[in-house]
């Protein structure tokens, strides 16, 4: 091994770095990975300000996305067969989370007898993890549940897990900034990371001197890459330590508790962890449970005291399904943040959008109905040039959404005769 390679292999088991095309001859990685993310909405829509008028692809909830809209693409006609009842009695909120990224039906229990099935990134992750230093990130707003029942008869494991490694196997999610941070550029050694916050030392301090000899290896373009990183790592973990120092709650477990108290920051604090964790390669499958279906957060900071599971059950009066609407804005608000923040960094022949395909939507259509066909979903990125955006693609009426897993699956290079309920890959994508 060269002086070189072990230089760069010492400073990246410190500090993951992004790609740097002056580097290229002493990286492994391909240049331009692809990505695959999935981002979850709950509680439905209001489907009137979601869907674009005919021949559109903006609505008044899509709006916030008008300056990315060669980027993504809306679907109109995908179902989660499995989220209805089927026989089952009540429980679609429980069965919306479980079905999303599995195609599968949850068996009803609040026991330890769970029973579902592997999910996209999953199966995924099992194929081409090894090539990653995490095989996937699981992010969440919610605290975990595991155990327990949370709706109708079902485990809360079905509520508030999206991830699931195999029937009876869920892959929690973080819900915690500091954790997942760790989990990135910690060193992997619990008591040495604690003595690192104990000194408010970032993790930054102790790869800068090394920074500033690869510096000088980089061309121009390259330092004012790694300038941008460095400075993004360190106002992500400004953020977050910030964000404990004025925590209120107690620490979980007492472990750091990054936790923001304003939704939005928290938000996008996750998102920006995401972007950091596809950016440096750490990993290449990311799934994000903004919030479980049935949650009864509410958003003061729109000025909406309200319980978004009970503003679901609207009725049809015009004040509730306005209020919905502005939930529904503000979460694809942060989500043009989070594609902003990816477009904004280049990677070989793009950026990092270009190299990537998140799904964006939810198990629900209509809160209301709690019906599981038609669904909100659109996908953005552009799969290294293998997605065609900016457009509305109509699927056949019943097709079930995990067609379109398998079709994003075969573009991950990993070969899926089925998901769930799939029926084979989705054409037109």
């Amino acid at each position: 091994m060269t002086p070189r390679r072990r230089f760069l292999q010492g400073l990246a088991s410190v500090c993951a770095l992004p790609y740097l095309p002056s580097l290229r001859a002493a990286t492994v990685a391909p240049a331009s990975p692809l990505r695959m993310g999935f981002v979850y909405i709950p509680n439905g829509v209001n489907l009137d300000l979601w869907r674009p008028a005919a021949g559109g692809l903006l609505s008044p909830t899509l709006q916030p996305l008008a300056a990315l809209r060669d980027h993504f693409s809306l679907f109109r006609g995908l179902d989660q067969h499995k989220a209805f009842a089927n026989g089952d009695g009540a429980g679609d909120h429980a069965r919306a989370n479980a079905t999303f990224l599995t195609g599968c039906q949850a068996r009803k229990t609040a026991g330890a007898d769970i029973r579902l099935g592997i999910s996209v990134d999953q199966l995924a992750a099992n194929e081409i993890g090894h090539l990653t230093r995490l095989p996937s990130l699981e992010l969440s707003t919610d605290p975990p549940r595991a155990a327990g029942e949370c709706d109708s008869g079902y485990s809360c494991a079905y509520q508030f897990n999206l991830s699931w490694r195999s029937e009876n196997i869920p892959a929690p999610a973080e819900r915690d900034p500091r954790l997942v941070f760790e989990k990135l550029f910690g060193s992997g050694d619990e008591k040495q990371d604690a003595r690192r916050r104990a000194y408010e030392k970032s993790v930054l301090d102790f790869v800068l001197e090394d920074a500033k000899r690869l510096q000088g290896r980089l061309d121009h373009e390259d330092r004012g890459k790694m300038d941008q990183y460095f400075s993004a790592v360190r106002d992500v973990e400004t953020r977050i330590s910030r964000a404990e120092q004025f925590r209120k709650e107690v620490p979980e477990e007492k472990r750091p508790n990054g936790v923001p108290e304003i939704y939005r920051d928290h938000i996008r604090l996750m998102y920006e962890l995401m972007v950091l964790a596809f950016q440096t390669d750490s990993t290449r499958i990311a799934s994000f449970l903004l919030a479980h279906d049935g949650s009864n957060r509410t958003f003061p900071e729109i000025g909406i005291p309200d319980a978004h599971h009970g503003l679901s059950h609207h009725r049809g009066d015009p004040e509730t399904l306005r209020r919905i609407g502005e939930i529904d804005r503000y979460y694809v608000e942060q989500f043009a943040w989070f594609l902003e923040k990816m477009k904004s960094i280049p990677e070989g022949d793009g950026t990092l959008l270009d190299h990537s395909m998140i799904v964006y939507g939810g198990g629900i259509a209509d809160g209301n109905r709690h019906n599981h066909d038609d669904l909100p979903v659109l996908i953005a990125g552009h799969g290294n040039g293998t997605l065609k955006q900016g457009r509305v693609i109509e699927a056949p009426k019943g097709t079930p959404m995990t067609n379109l897993y398998l079709s994003m699956l075969d573009r991950m290079g990993v070969k899926a005769a089925r998901l769930g309920d799939s029926q084979g890959e989705l054409s037109g994508i």
